[in-house]
């Protein structure tokens, strides 16, 4: 048995990519598997990236009163929901029935640089203007309120002397793909441990 998990994407899917690619290394190792792939963009480049892995692959225009998303989640049995790229909101309604199984990367230490409008190069151009001397990657648990959920995980990495943010952007993109897989899979492995446990 394995936990089943949705994954909502806005853009290109890099992340959702290297969850694939991670899953597939581990191949029967692993304890999860991506159901489907749901996107608020009928173009996002994700979506293609599902169908060629014959994973069920869902637009859902937005704005939505979370009637539909928690259909969709319901037909395909999810357990865990991850967001990768995703720039909606999560509808209430959803958080309510998956709280504590609903996973979000962001490209800087939370609580710092995290918001409503805080993603992609924002960030890292806060960052740099800001003068840190270091940056990150935060897993949390996604609640009513923008990158205030619970943190599951946070690596850190230096920022360079004059460094750029778009140079920034490239170095913390590689730190979540192999960060936010691994994450996602040790939360997927306890989420199916509490199923079984009260089931």
């Amino acid at each position: 048995m394995r936990s089943r998990i949705a994954v909502l994407v806005s853009g290109r899917g890099s992340n959702l990519q290297a969850l694939l690619d991670h899953l597939d290394r581990l191949d029967d190792a692993r304890t999860s598997d991506v159901v489907v792939v749901i996107s608020n963009r009928s173009e996002a480049a994700a979506l293609e990236i599902a169908r060629r892995r014959d994973i069920p692959a869902e637009h859902l225009a937005f704005p939505d009163d979370g009637t539909a998303l928690m259909a969709l989640l319901g037909r395909h049995r999810v357990d865990l929901v991850v967001l990768a790229g995703y720039l909606k909101r999560v509808p209430a309604e959803v958080i309510r029935e998956y709280r504590g199984r609903v996973l979000n990367v962001h490209p800087a230490l939370l609580p710092s640089f995290g918001g409503e409008g805080m993603y992609g190069s924002r960030v890292h151009e806060a960052v740099v203007a800001a003068g840190e001397r270091e940056t990150g990657v935060t897993i949390h648990l996604v609640d009513d309120e923008y990158d205030r959920g619970s943190i599951v995980a946070q690596w850190r990495i230096p920022v360079g002397a004059g460094e750029s943010a778009q140079s920034l952007a490239g170095r913390v993109l590689e730190l979540e793909h192999f960060i936010y897989p691994r994450t996602i899979e040790m939360v997927a492995a306890l989420t199916l441990r509490d199923t079984r446990t009260s089931a």
